[in-house]
């Protein structure tokens, strides 16, 4: 369990995955945002299609960060044999972890088959992938989180998410409905889409029992670490934020 009182910045970056996400981003923007997530010992970096992971790949390897990609983003939206494809696609580019976008407007019609199905075919085209589902909690009700946190678990993914980061983001209140649907279930939460001040918002989430951060904040945030435990944000005694 992650101890902010005592983590040094180094160990804390393998909390966060790094990403540049944004429609206009360039190879120049994935590059840099690669050598960012090295930089800060991220536990992966994504891109926002399995498009951009021959470059990522490039970057990443042998580094001890994984090479990422999102599946259906950010709207989730594509039939459930689309996204199988895009995820088998992604598999042969080399990903090392996914993350898809749950199809909520199937969720909220009451069409629970067909997240169920698009889950499963996503999890068995992963194959040895890390797996993450990304709900897009700002628009579910509490009962439709935990409605969509029983099919994450029934198609045995690792990872459930709060957002894409491309809408609003999660309440603290959203994700500890999120994490508490998945207790006891060997599932993991990750967090996306936090709001500024993020420094303050992101390390909140991890207190709240957060295994994962996605951001494109990273430095900011990870920089932060001493002025965070020296206003007392969180505990411990202020350390020097290091990375390579």
């Amino acid at each position: 369990m992650l101890d902010l009182a005592t983590i040094d910045a180094t160990s804390l970056g393998k909390y966060f995955d790094h990403s540049v996400l944004f429609k206009y981003a360039t190879e120049s923007d994935i590059r840099a945002g690669c050598r960012s997530a090295v930089s800060y010992n991220c536990a992966a970096f994504y891109g926002s299609s399995p498009y951009w992971l021959p470059v990522i790949r490039e970057e990443v390897g042998g580094t001890g960060v994984h090479a990422a990609a999102a599946i259906s983003f950010p709207a989730g939206t594509a039939d459930w044999r689309t996204k199988a494809a895009e995820t088998r696609h992604a598999v042969e580019a080399g990903a090392e972890e996914l993350d898809v976008v749950m199809n909520i407007g199937a969720l909220l019609s009451g069409d629970v088959r067909t997240v169920q199905q698009e889950l499963k075919a996503f999890v068995e085209e992963a194959g040895s992938c890390v797996t993450k589902v990304i709900l897009e909690v700002a628009y579910l009700s509490d009962d439709d989180i935990r409605r969509a946190a029983d099919a994450v678990v029934e198609a045995g993914a690792v990872y459930i998410k709060t957002s894409t980061g491309s809408y609003d983001g999660s309440t603290l209140e959203k994700f500890v409905v999120m994490r508490d649907a998945v207790a006891g279930t060997g599932v993991k939460s990750k967090v996306a889409g936090v709001q500024p001040p993020r420094p303050q918002n992101a390390y909140a989430f991890l207190l709240a029992g957060a295994d994962l951060i996605g951001t494109r904040a990273v430095p900011e945030i990870i920089d932060a670490l001493d002025e965070m435990r020296r206003t007392g944000v969180i505990p411990g005694a202020a350390t020097p934020a290091v990375h390579a």
